[in-house]
């Protein structure tokens, strides 16, 4: 059996990131036939702006990214809440994957957003941001596959998402709603 690639986005770029621990609890918790990468350089990438999205002078950060994307089966979006919405760094990764417009790396790809955030509802806001940005710029985006939770700072203080029974339950589901989503090979 081939194994398929989720390339995972975390929205947050802090040292200690509860966002970034629940992508390294998604990546511990991938079924055997599927591998889940977590892409470093969000940070790396400058703000999307189309006069430098010109054919051999993207930026290589960008490059890396779409590459990355296009290589991926699908892709799952890890997000905080910053204001009630979702953070810059990866607001720009969605810009950037959405051009050329209509053939971006996200045309067609499926993909889920995750995520946790300190307050009661886990940043639901942020991922429904997330999920709009995304179906947008042409992303199959697949409703079924949601996690949102709550009160991170004071949840995962002394514990790692991985550790967390029921984060990790919530985790399988989402794997379940991707391979539901995932079409017959």
């Amino acid at each position: 059996m081939t194994k398929s690639t989720i390339l995972t986005l975390v929205g947050s770029l802090r040292a200690g990131s509860t966002n970034q621990q629940l992508a390294e609890a998604i990546q511990a918790n991938a079924p055997e036939q599927v591998d889940v990468v977590i892409h470093e350089s969000l940070g790396n990438i400058p703000f999307y702006n189309e006069d430098i999205d010109v054919e051999g002078q993207v930026p290589a950060a960008a490059a890396a990214l779409r590459a990355a994307a296009n290589e991926a089966d699908t892709i799952l979006l890890v997000t905080p809440e910053y204001n009630g919405t979702v953070p810059a760094p990866l607001k720009n990764a969605i810009d950037w994957l959405s051009r050329p417009f209509g053939a971006g790396a996200l045309a067609g790809k499926p993909t889920a957003v995750v995520g946790t955030a300190f307050g009661q509802f886990g940043g639901v806001w942020a991922q429904d941001e997330a999920r709009k940005a995304a179906g947008i710029a042409g992303a199959q985006v697949i409703e079924d596959a949601k996690l949102a939770v709550p009160g991170s700072m004071v949840r995962f203080a002394e514990i790692h998402p991985k550790d967390d029974a029921e984060v990790v339950e919530q985790i399988k589901g989402v794997f379940d709603a991707l391979a539901a989503a995932a079409p017959a090979a």
